[in-house]
């Protein structure tokens, strides 16, 4: 396994690292799914081609979105190229296709991720409908 492969394995093994099960697990029952999608804007979607291009990335990486406990709010957003598993969820925005683990979803659902390119703001940036509450950073949230 290459470096590249070990490290994916690290973040989605980290993600989501609850100490009460239980309370999660009745967390995501009260709250029901709306079956927004998770999508990129197009500007997202082109640096996402882009950096597949300039790594020589294979062609069966997807974009995968997802949580994990941690940051000043609470949960971080976490984005990498990585092979879909067959309990994701895939959704499709210009061209790219984004997989979402369903345990994700309640906190990602109507997420739109963007890439400013100018002077005061260059990254991908994140906007979570269900968000209550943002860090000043902007990678971390609470619902």
């Amino acid at each position: 396994m290459n470096t590249q492969e070990e490290n994916l394995d690290d973040v989605i093994s980290s993600l989501i690292d609850f100490d009460d099960e239980e309370t999660t697990s009745a967390n995501q029952e009260e709250r029901e799914l709306t079956g927004e999608p998770v999508r990129l804007t197009e500007r997202a979607a082109r640096q996402v081609t882009k950096i597949k291009a300039e790594e020589g990335l294979d062609s069966n990486l997807y974009l995968r979105v997802a949580v994990e406990g941690g940051g000043c709010s609470g949960l971080s957003y976490k984005l990498g190229l990585d092979h879909r598993e067959e309990k994701d969820t895939i959704f499709e925005s210009f061209g790219i296709e984004l997989i979402v683990n369903p345990d994700h979803l309640m906190y990602l659902e109507g997420i739109e991720i963007d890439y400013p390119d100018g002077l005061d703001a260059r990254g991908f940036t994140f906007d979570n409908p269900n968000a209550v509450d943002n860090c000043g950073c902007g990678t971390s949230f609470s619902i």
